[in-house]
């Protein structure tokens, strides 16, 4: 998809730029394709631990309340997406009335990739209540990709400066 897309960025630049009569379509596929490249992106390629994260607080937090922490989180956001699931398709199924502007595509065909990416971080989160329950809060080895930051201690006073 995302060749696709720079194909038809690369089109869009010909037809305006190089023929001076730029084609109304290009920019109408970009866009539907970047819809698609984000959400089904963020459903099935990012790892939650590419996501920002404010965690000073629950990396200072003790075991037990990074536990309820975790399953705080996990299951407000899948609730969330639980709840608005079915509204979220009724609307994604009355927007089936209209069509794209020169593609023609109905709406709902463009938008329905939402509903994957929900489905996607439904099944994600319930699956992190299951395994926090199982084998407890993720730890910071499990977040970040690098290691550990090294403590810089200061130089005692017996150290001699050679400078």
């Amino acid at each position: 998809m995302l060749a696709a897309m720079f194909a038809t960025f690369l089109l869009q630049i010909f037809s305006r730029y190089v023929m001076q009569e730029p084609f109304g379509w290009t920019l109408e596929l970009c866009l539907t394709l970047w819809i698609w490249i984000v959400f089904l992106g963020n459903a099935f390629i990012v790892r939650d631990r590419d996501h920002v994260t404010f965690d000073i607080v629950y990396l200072m937090a003790p075991y037990r309340i990074r536990q309820i922490l975790a399953l705080l989180s996990a299951a407000a956001i899948a609730a969330g997406m639980v709840w608005s699931f079915l509204p979220t398709l009724d609307y994604i199924e009355f927007m089936g009335i209209r069509k794209s502007a020169t593609l023609k595509i109905p709406m709902n065909i463009v938008l329905s990739v939402y509903m994957v990416f929900m489905v996607a971080v439904i099944v994600r989160y319930l699956w992190r209540i299951i395994t926090v329950i199982k084998n407890g809060p993720p730890q910071l080895h499990e977040w970040a990709e690098f290691e550990e930051p090294r403590v810089f201690v200061e130089p005692s006073s017996n150290d001699t400066n050679p400078s």
